[in-house]
């Protein structure tokens, strides 16, 4: 029974390992889908002149996943509410963080981002998504940075946190 019980700890652990490990891998590429979307919407809502509605289910089939999903909930929610764009890129963003790895400055600039879109003229939209996506090029390099320093050392520690722990409990 000990035996069996030591295993189960040992997985647990490791696997908590992985875990984390796979979490930052996922940082940057989705990261990477969020200015890759810019870049879409920038060619979209600029030189198309589509609306963000249009904009948004275009890019829902164009990214992948989960970028893809952002922009379906938010053409969904933009068809039942189409005058509060910004509350809608609110909630959708609230929903959605929770599904990714992104973190809390991604949001942010992900949210800082949605309060300026369709605020002004073709221009001024053109360097908001420019400073977006500068800033979310700065976080995919410290993420790229803490994927290449933490990742092989949260799947080492999550193996040997389960093996100190299989150790006292004996």
């Amino acid at each position: 029974m000990k035996l069996v019980g030591a295993i189960l700890v040992l997985i647990a652990a490791t696997w908590a390992g992985f875990d984390l490990s796979r979490r930052l891998q996922q940082r940057p590429k989705q990261i990477r889908q969020l200015i890759s979307s810019l870049q879409v919407m920038e060619a979209e809502i600029l030189y198309s002149q589509t609306s963000i509605i249009e904009t948004s289910e275009n890019l829902a089939k164009q990214v992948p996943k989960p970028a893809a999903e952002f922009f379906h909930q938010l053409a969904d929610q933009l068809q039942l509410h189409p005058e509060g764009l910004y509350e809608c890129w609110e909630e959708t963003t609230e929903t959605w963080m929770s599904s990714t790895a992104l973190k809390a400055a991604e949001k942010d600039i992900w949210l800082q981002f949605g309060r300026t879109l369709g605020q002004h003229d073709f221009e001024q939209q053109q360097k908001h998504i420019q400073l977006a996506r500068t800033h979310l090029e700065r976080e995919l390099e410290e993420a790229e940075e803490a994927n290449q320093r933490y990742g092989k050392m949260f799947r080492n520690l999550g193996f040997l946190t389960g093996l100190l722990i299989v150790l006292l409990l004996i």
